[in-house]
C-alpha cells in the first residue's frame, strides 16, 4: 500500500477538511479526494462520512487511525535505520513525557549527542499511553516518564527522584492562603492529581488548570500566583528571589523512570542512554 494514502488519510482526519488537508500536503483538493477513494477501495469500507462542512470518521475509519500511525512510524524508522546503516551508525528512538522535557531532557540529549556520536538519536514528546503503545509496536526504543508501568516485557529503570514543591510569587504565605487565589493547578500526571487531592481535599477552584509546568511558571513570573513545580525548574528562581517556597506545603516526590523492552535489539545502546541520563540527573542535583 502507498504510504502517502495513509498520510493523506491522517491529515484529513486531523483537519476534518479536504481543502485544509490539501493545502497542508501541497496537493489539490481533487488529489486528496482521489487518494481517500483509493484507500477506501483498498480496505473495502468507507472511512469518512461526508456532509457539507462536516467530515467525520466512520467506525472503520476510527479503527484505521492507530494502524495508519503505526505503519507510518515503522516505515519512517525503517528508512532511518537503513540510512544510518549505510553510514555505519546506529539509530536510537526515544520519547519523554512533556513535563520531563521542561526539566532535564534537552540537556540529556545534548550530552548524549556529545558522548555517543556513533548513534543517531531521534527524540519526541509523547504522553504515557503513546510511549507504551510505541514500545509495544517496537517503533520506540526508550520511554522516559514519571509513571512505572507493571508490564512483564518491559524493563523499568529509575534514574532519578524529583521533588515537586509549592512555590509562590509572594513571600511568607501559607499553603492555605496560596490556594485561595491565583493558584495554578499543574497536571503532572494521575499520581500527582491523586496526591494533591488528598493533601487539599477542600481546594477552591484554581485560577487555571495548566498542562505544562513551564506555563504555570511563566504565569507566576508574569502576573503572580502559586503552583506546584518540579524542583529542577525553580531552583534558580528561588535562589534569586523571583519565587518563594511555601514553607508549610507538603512536598510530593516521584521517580523518573526509563522504560524499554527486555528483548530490545538496541538494548546495549539503550542502557548506555539510561546511564547517561542517570549521570546527568545526579550531576544536576549536586
Amino acid at each position: 500500500m502507498d504510504t502517502e494514502l495513509l498520510r493523506t488519510f491522517l491529515e484529513v482526519n486531523r483537519t476534518r477538511h479536504f481543502g485544509k488537508a490539501a493545502a497542508n500536503l501541497y496537493l489539490t483538493q481533487s488529489a486528496v479526494s482521489a487518494r481517500i477513494r483509493m484507500l477506501e477501495q483498498a480496505v473495502g469500507v468507507p472511512l469518512f462520512t461526508r456532509a457539507r462542512n462536516d467530515i467525520r470518521l466512520t467506525p472503520h475509519g476510527r479503527k484505521l487511525v492507530k494502524h495508519a500511525e503505526a505503519i507510518l512510524t515503522a516505515w519512517n524508522r525503517a528508512r532511518q535505520e537503513i540510512a544510518v546503516d549505510v553510514e555505519g551508525k546506529t539509530a536510537l528512538t526515544a520519547a519523554g513525557v512533556p513535563s520531563l522535557w521542561d526539566m532535564m531532557l534537552p540537556a540529556w540529549v545534548e550530552s548524549f549527542c556529545t558522548d555517543a556520536p556513533e548513534v543517531v538519536l531521534s527524540v519526541e514528546a509523547l504522553d504515557v499511553d503513546s510511549i507504551l503503545r510505541r514500545l509495544a509496536e517496537r517503533t520506540l526504543d526508550l520511554g522516559i516518564m514519571l509513571e512505572s508501568p507493571q508490564l512483564a516485557d518491559l524493563m523499568v529503570d529509575e534514574f532519578t527522584r524529583i521533588r515537586f514543591l509549592m512555590v509562590s510569587s509572594q513571600t511568607g504565605i501559607s499553603s492555605a492562603q496560596a490556594v485561595q487565589s491565583d493558584y495554578f493547578l499543574v497536571n503532572w500526571g494521575t499520581w500527582f492529581t491523586t496526591a494533591h487531592a488528598r493533601a487539599f481535599p477542600d481546594l477552591p477552584t484554581p485560577s487555571a488548570r495548566v498542562g505544562l509546568g513551564r506555563i504555570a511558571r511563566a504565569l507566576m513570573l508574569g502576573r503572580g500566583g502559586s503552583a506546584y513545580l518540579a524542583e529542577p525548574m525553580i531552583d534558580k528562581d528561588v535562589e534569586e528571589g523571583r519565587l518563594h517556597l511555601v514553607a508549610d506545603a507538603p512536598v510530593f516526590e516521584r521517580a523518573g523512570v526509563a522504560v524499554y523492552l527486555r528483548d530490545s535489539d538496541n538494548r546495549h545502546i539503550v542502557e548506555k542512554a539510561v546511564e547517561l541520563l542517570r549521570a546527568h540527573s545526579q550531576a544536576e542535583t549536586v
